[in-house]
């Protein structure tokens, strides 16, 4: 019987031989476990964080992307309003010219004339227009006060005569009427 009984010993150590080594392997394969659920969590905190910054990358170009055709659209818009102011003394000279003629049936004043409705007609072409003034209220985004005058009969904050004429190109003011203002 010792023999058996030196059998099963055997048997019994080596089991508890086996099942320490299936302990120790466990344990490693938890602690491996463990640590890639740790990779897993910190790999799954770098991604939201590297989505999240994707996302506002993406917003801001998008954002840049907007303005930049709204300049355009803008500058499109506008795209006349340097040359328009240019052009405005020369409109004003030729109404001078225009006042100071004394034959309006002359090839001269006819020329001059025709030249000058050429230009106001092709300044209306591209949203040039003149801010009608005299006879309206007073507005301090269309007209500049040069001077103050009571007059019967007419409520204050009158436009009573322009001076200059103002123009203004679509919505945006280019030059404001001089004007002269009831008291």
């Amino acid at each position: 019987m010792s023999e058996e009984k030196e059998i099963v010993e055997t048997e019994i150590v080596e089991e508890h031989h086996e099942k320490k080594h299936t302990e120790h392997k466990k344990d490693k394969h938890l602690e491996k476990i463990r640590k890639l659920e740790a990779k897993i969590e910190e790999l799954e905190e770098l991604n939201k964080k590297l989505q999240n910054d994707f996302y506002k990358a993406y917003a801001d170009a998008e954002n840049i992307k907007r303005r930049n055709q709204q300049d355009l659209e803008t500058a499109k818009k506008y795209r006349i309003q340097s040359f328009a102011m240019d052009l405005l003394p020369a409109i004003d000279n030729f109404e001078r010219a225009l006042g100071t003629i004394e034959d309006p049936e002359s090839a001269v004043a006819k020329g001059i004339l025709m030249t000058y409705n050429q230009l106001i007609e092709s300044l209306k072409k591209e949203g040039v227009e003149e801010i009608s003034a005299e006879g309206q209220v007073f507005d301090p985004n269309f007209h500049q006060p040069l001077m103050m005058e009571k007059v019967e009969g007419v409520e204050s904050n009158q436009v009573l005569q322009v001076l200059q004429k103002g123009y203004k190109l679509k919505d945006r003011l280019l030059r404001p009427s001089l004007v002269k203002v009831s008291e």
